[in-house]
């Protein structure tokens, strides 16, 4: 029997954020289904940090993260953000969608639609009734912000058990005794941060009832355009995301932004999803799609308000949620890790009391 004082279940930059946060204090050990962390959500990441992206609860948990992104002391010794910028094109249809996002966002710039084909010259200026621009949106380097938050987590005593999904959890006498992978482990506290799992890990819990949703999002690489250099085109998407395109290692990462709700699973491309969207995206772009190099999916997690749910569980003791982080998980682990350490070890949160109301799982209790 192994004991620690929390007990983290998932392994993706949510959980192993937070657990390294946590064992600056408390003893520590993550639990993760898969033979390597960050494989669900975490690795399939479009990887960019967008400071508008979301609601404002969302938005404000971009701007906590921010500073720590830039200058992530103990993670690396260099920031994980280098220079994209977000541009949102929009059709004539699309532009009420497009200044609703602009009248609700900072930092944005108007552009023409022939400052808008400047930046990215494959977009064909005739369809664009309107764009903008977010020149301070970043890549985030994932791999290198996963692996820091592990060796931070490990340079602080803390544990990793993988290959260990959870088939059993249970509460005796103010402490929670959880089977995974053939082990047996102990803890008051468990962290729910399962991703798209997170809902049957609360069920075995008999926590609250958020109604988690995964769905799936779908990608594929494509050659880089002829006769262009993509290095430093900006992120470019569907004002009503329709599809999004970004450079990614001298080729062109293009999306259909689909949201297909979808049971948890080792996630796949529908290829006639995956076509569609190809489909839209070439309706904006001058370019053909002639060929696919390779295509993936991955589970993004909304709760049904698409606020993440963060917090102690009102009805089930000791059960913290750290789940429903949709399509802001990466952008918002800083944040969400250091108000988890904040409200487990009773120390101020760090952020305006109506933006962690706004997380609290007892909003979903009747």
């Amino acid at each position: 029997m192994k004991t620690a004082d929390v007990i983290v279940i998932g392994g993706g930059i949510a959980g192993i954020s937070a657990a390294a946060e946590l064992a600056e204090d408390m003893d520590v050990l993550v639990l993760e289904a898969e033979s390597q962390l960050g494989y669900h959500a975490t690795g399939r990441s479009a990887a960019i940090f967008i400071r508008n992206y979301g609601n404002e609860t969302l938005r404000a948990l971009n701007a906590k993260s921010a500073s720590f992104l830039q200058a992530p002391n103990g993670v690396s010794d260099q920031s994980l953000l280098s220079p994209r910028g977000e541009m949102l094109v929009a059709t004539g249809k699309e532009l009420d969608a497009l200044y609703a996002y602009k009248s609700g966002s900072i930092g944005l710039e108007e552009l023409t639609p022939a400052q808008a084909v400047e930046l990215v010259p494959i977009l064909r200026k005739d369809a664009i009734a309107g764009a903008v621009i977010e020149w301070d949106a970043q890549d985030i380097d994932v791999d290198r912000m996963l692996a820091g938050y592990v060796r931070l987590l490990k340079l602080r005593g803390g544990a990793v058990e993988t290959n260990a999904p959870v088939t059993g959890l249970k509460r005796n006498s103010g402490v929670w005794a959880v089977q995974a992978g053939g082990q047996s482990f102990q803890a008051p506290i468990v962290i729910n941060a399962g991703g798209a799992w997170a809902e049957a890990i609360a069920r075995m819990a008999k926590a609250t009832d958020v109604r988690l949703l995964p769905m799936r999002r779908s990608a594929a690489l494509l050659p880089a355009p002829s006769g262009h250099e993509i290095r430093n085109w900006p992120l470019f998407a569907s004002a009503t995301e329709q599809w999004y395109a970004k450079p990614e290692a001298g080729k062109l990462m293009v999306s259909p932004a689909d949201e297909d709700p979808v049971d948890p699973h080792d996630a796949w491309v529908d290829d006639m999803v995956l076509a569609e969207g190809l489909h839209r995206y070439e309706q904006a772009v001058s370019t053909p799609v002639t060929r696919v190099e390779t295509s993936w999916a991955g589970l993004r997690t909304f709760s049904k308000d698409r606020t993440p749910v963060v917090g102690y569980d009102p009805t089930s003791e000791g059960f913290y949620w750290l789940a429903g982080q949709g399509g802001y998980g990466v952008q918002t682990a800083p944040a969400l890790a250091r108000l988890t350490a904040a409200l487990i070890c009773n120390s101020n949160p760090g952020l305006q009391p109506d933006i962690v109301q706004a997380l609290d799982p007892g909003r979903f209790n009747p």
